[in-house]
């Protein structure tokens, strides 16, 4: 979850059978932080990836067209992104 400076002032509810509250208090635990903090951090995490899995987008007829003549447009040389995937992964790096 991003860092922020704001105070958390959205209050939430929730209910949960005695398994689910054992299950994520004992993982609260696990990741030393209190059970509010997980649960909000794992609600948080599940959002955003469910956010950015969206696949259907609604777009304007003018967008649409726009999108398309950007798509048709031949393809042209881009030096920074070639540089870039010359380059070995950070993940690589020792």
């Amino acid at each position: 979850m991003p860092a922020t400076t704001s105070v958390r002032s959205a209050r939430l509810g929730l209910r949960a059978t005695p398994e689910q509250e054992t299950v994520l208090r004992r993982a609260a635990e696990v990741a030393h932080k209190s059970l509010t903090d997980f649960i909000l951090d794992a609600a948080y995490q599940a959002a955003e990836q469910t956010l950015l899995d969206q696949r259907l987008f609604m777009v304007s007829g003018s967008q649409y067209r726009a999108l398309l003549d950007m798509l048709d447009r031949p393809e042209s040389d881009n030096p920074g992104l070639a540089d870039l995937f010359s380059r070995p992964p950070v993940w690589s790096k020792k």
